[in-house]
């Protein structure tokens, strides 16, 4: 019950792993070379998954190194809202380079104080994450798509790695301008992949500086035409981590992104019940209308070590005990939770 830590390894990802590095082994720089193009391949299926153009999409290491060089091509005039107790990743960026930030209390009615919060004093950009990271709080799509309608000139980013690859969603009609994730997680990808998918409108809002070899696909005459996207990629990328990444979305797709999403909202629904009834959650989650699949308990002393010694692994956060389950968790594994949650301290 850790994906919002980690997420597992898939047995048929493992082998194209192990396949990948063999034909490296054996074919040297030739193979490498020649799986450039798996990198492309990834993007366009990003682009599929997530309906964003390929163009659109920059292939970064992971959220925070992509979030850390959009922010230095950001107006420093900008006026900034978060949410109290974001990730820190989507935050710290903003307050080390000197933003002037307000911050949304968390707590219950968290959609309706974001609309009064932009509504009191002018804010030029939103930063959230879809899905808080300690309590799993979800932030619809939905619901920014609205934020859209209502501020049309507000430059809106999302921070989804706790959301993409748990929940269906569609980029160019959510409404979010820079959508970023990191793929170790629900996507199932491994670690040292990521994305950021921008919308047509927000290269204008952006003056980033950084450029390499890779940003023109080693062609020294594009130094001059780099397109905004490859900004984000002055360095070599890792076939195998992309691959893995590629890999990982084509196994989400077989299942039917729409049978995870349908499967994870039901489980999502059983744990609140179940959670909520023992007095396990806050009200406002216990009785909320939606929620993610990311629960935060309490630790009165001692549970988290008791969870641990009987195998549930999950991860202390915020002061209490954060749960998480994705499509491969079920009933089962729920009702072994309360269990040995009934003879924990």
């Amino acid at each position: 019950m850790n994906t919002a830590a980690w997420g597992v390894l898939h047995d048929g990802l493992l082998e194209w792993r192990q396949e990948h590095d063999l034909d490296y082994l054996v074919g040297g720089s030739r193979m490498k070379i020649g799986a450039l193009s798996l990198l492309e391949d990834t993007r366009e299926h990003l682009g599929r998954f997530f309906n964003c153009p390929a163009k659109r999409i920059s292939l970064v290491p992971n959220f925070s190194l992509g979030m850390n060089l959009l922010l230095e091509g950001l107006d420093r005039d900008s006026q900034v809202l978060t949410l109290e107790g974001d990730y820190p990743s989507l935050t710290w960026p903003f307050q080390s380079r000197g933003f002037s930030v307000r911050e949304v209390p968390a707590g219950e009615g968290l959609e309706p104080r974001i609309l009064e919060a932009l509504s009191q004093s002018p804010v030029q950009v939103l930063a959230v994450s879809l899905v808080q990271w300690i309590d799993g709080v979800l932030i619809s799509p939905g619901f920014l798509k609205t934020v859209r309608e209502r501020f049309p000139d507000l430059l809106i980013m999302a921070d989804a790695t706790q959301y993409a690859g748990a929940f269906q969603l569609d980029f160019e009609q959510s409404g979010i301008d820079v959508l970023g994730a990191s793929g170790y997680k629900w996507l199932l990808g491994g670690n040292g992949n990521g994305f950021m998918l921008f919308s047509e409108s927000a290269e204008n809002r952006f003056q980033v500086l950084s450029t390499g070899f890779n940003s023109v696909n080693a062609d020294l005459s594009r130094k001059e035409d780099i397109p905004f996207s490859r900004r984000f990629e002055p360095g070599h990328l890792d076939t195998l981590n992309f691959g893995s990444l590629n890999y990982a979305l084509g196994l989400l797709e077989a299942i039917g992104m729409d049978a995870v999403d349908r499967y994870n909202r039901e489980m999502s629904r059983k744990v609140q019940q179940v959670l909520g009834s023992g007095g396990l959650l806050p009200a406002h989650i216990a009785e909320g209308e939606r929620h993610s699949t990311i629960f935060n308990i309490p630790e009165p002393g001692g549970r988290y070590a008791h969870l641990k010694a009987h195998d549930i692994i999950c991860s202390p956060r915020g002061g209490g005990i954060r749960l998480s389950f994705h499509c491969y968790n079920t009933e089962n594994d729920l009702d072994k939770l309360l269990e040995i949650l009934k003879s924990a301290p």
